[in-house]
């Protein structure tokens, strides 16, 4: 992503990420791709789940797709994808999931977005996870002209490290 907008936000706590995933739900359009990367437990299902159920007026659980690869759901706009693709293996193994079509039907939530290769969507949303001394730290990285990536930029400029 050359030239794109590289933003750090703070999350003290898990409340803090899920408003973070609330906040980015309110905001996903048809054609988002939200790109979750980070180590195991840094935060990256806890946002998928706080914005899917945002999305779905729901507080029932919404699980990983850690087993399943993907998950799908039906918000009141479009489908929205959850895939966790820690277990894959080679990128092709993307094209069996029918990711590449969802990057434009749908908006997906990817974890483990670098098992993708070459494949991820350029105006993508890149959210990456990671421990902090004060909870979670989110490196946010998306196209200059991806509207998200300046809202964030914008409104969480308090969470800026």
């Amino acid at each position: 992503m050359s030239n794109a907008l590289h933003h750090a936000i703070r999350l003290p706590t898990a409340d803090d990420t899920a408003a973070l995933g609330h906040w980015c739900a309110a905001r996903a359009a048809l054609g988002d791709c939200f790109l979750l990367s980070g180590p195991i437990g840094a935060g990256k299902t806890h946002f998928a789940r706080a914005f899917i159920q945002s999305l779905l007026n729901t507080d029932e659980d919404v699980p990983s797709p850690s087993f399943t690869l993907v998950q799908t759901y039906e918000a009141p706009n479009f489908e929205i994808w959850h895939a966790d693709l820690y277990r894959l293996t080679h990128p092709d193994e993307v094209v069996e999931l029918g990711l590449e079509d969802a990057f434009s039907t749908a908006v997906c939530l990817i974890e483990w977005p670098d098992r993708l290769g070459q494949g991820a969507p350029k105006s993508a949303l890149s959210l990456s996870f990671s421990a902090h001394f004060e909870g979670r730290l989110v490196l946010a990285q998306g196209a200059p002209r991806h509207e998200l990536a300046l809202a964030l930029r914008q409104e969480w400029a308090a969470h800026a490290k």
